[in-house]
């Protein structure tokens, strides 16, 4: 499958397996990703996706020029159509109510790029590459303009996207869409030890306040401290609340109910 699902400790690995094309999406890739998103989202047991590419030398090369891919020209409309797969899939990443974590080897450029920064977590390995080559094939990379601005300063997305030069791993990290960069044979530990901590959190607590993060990138200043006001006050009437203070107040590890 070019899309492959695998759940395990809380934790669903979405793994995009056609190292071949350098696990480039397809639109039928989208729609995997797509449907892998949405199991995850219904599955009250997993509470983190990793998001990765099969083999070592990419995360994902970006979109497949090949026949019946984006360069297709042969149906305009409904070419135009199926590029909108990648904005809903953006959509179900940032509505899923569970943290994701890109887990970046090798090439992670347009497209693949813009899918790495949606996650809400970005680790690379040290020889990871990142960068939006499209204006050197005549493209522009639209579609992954609103990940990229999420993720770094607007001239720097910019600056990008004008020279579609390539971004090293120690460089993203210093930029600031990069959370950590590893060794490649501490990637795989560095990733595993992330979502574990996120998924030992609580599950209610961890949808509001990601929620919460995304959608105040969106308000104004005074809009959005009238919002977490209200999300404050309606977080702290949740069983799951009450037991985080008790087990602090009684030096204990908290037990999670999940409401």
């Amino acid at each position: 499958m070019d899309v492959e699902y695998e759940a395990k400790a809380s934790v669903a690995r979405i793994t995009l397996n056609r190292p071949e094309r350098r696990n480039a999406m397809s639109y039928g890739v989208m729609q995997g990703l797509r449907d892998a998103m949405a199991r995850a989202r219904t599955d009250d047991d997993v509470r983190v996706v990793v998001l990765t590419g099969a083999g070592d030398k990419a995360f994902c090369a970006g979109a497949d020029l090949g026949g019946g891919g984006i360069g297709d020209t042969t149906n305009a409309a409904g070419a135009h159509d199926s590029r909108g797969l990648l904005a809903a899939l953006f959509r179900d990443m940032w509505s899923l109510g569970k943290p994701t974590i890109a887990r970046v080897r090798g090439y992670a450029l347009a497209g693949g790029f813009g899918l790495a920064l949606a996650c809400d977590f970005v680790i690379a390995s040290d020889d990871a590459q990142f960068g939006t080559p499209e204006i050197n094939v005549g493209l522009w990379p639209y579609m992954i303009t609103v990940p990229l601005l999420r993720s770094m300063p607007p001239k720097k997305v910019l600056e990008l996207m004008t020279t579609g030069r390539r971004v090293g791993a120690a460089e993203a990290e210093r930029i600031g869409f990069v959370n950590q960069v590893v060794a490649a044979a501490e990637l795989d530990a560095t990733v595993d030890e992330l979502a574990g901590q996120l998924a030992s959190k609580s599950p209610v607590i961890m949808r509001w306040g990601r929620d919460a993060f995304y959608r105040v990138l969106e308000m104004d200043a005074d809009d959005a401290l009238a919002y977490l006001q209200s999300m404050l006050t309606i977080t702290t009437l949740t069983e799951d609340s009450a037991e985080g203070v008790a087990a602090f107040a009684e030096k204990r590890a908290p037990e999670w109910k999940g409401r």
